[in-house]
């Protein structure tokens, strides 16, 4: 079960932005550091960008409507919960929607859960 933040460049462009820096193709595997900074950077000019959207809504349309928010939580959607994610995963297990491999992680993620419970 995978929860891939939904803007985060892939690596074949990550290496493209090293090759336009570097002025020459890149070949070989993103470093970890690579990834990880050109994602913080592109997720920072996309929320750069969603807030000055918002702005503008709040500007020029929004006559008490509240649109800046409700386009904030459609294009920045929270992580589903833990309890969220081990009830899809239960829900994969019990209807048979996934392989081994997806198997595992669903048992592991419902395990996460179940130990993320009080001791009553």
């Amino acid at each position: 079960m995978t929860n891939q933040h939904p803007i985060t460049p892939p690596p074949e462009l990550v290496q493209q932005w090293l090759g336009t820096y570097f002025g020459t193709t890149v070949t070989g595997e993103v470093s970890d550091v690579e990834l990880a900074i050109a994602t913080q950077a592109a997720r920072w000019g996309a929320d750069q960008e969603l807030e000055a959207c918002c702005e503008w809504l709040n500007k020029e349309i929004n006559a008490g409507w509240c649109l800046d928010s409700q386009l904030r939580a459609a294009r920045r959607p929270e992580p589903p919960t833990l309890k969220e994610q081990a009830l899809t995963a239960l829900h994969a297990i019990a209807t048979g929607a996934n392989d081994t491999r997806e198997q595992h992680q669903d048992f592991e993620t419902i395990r996460c859960a179940l130990e993320a419970l009080p001791n009553d």
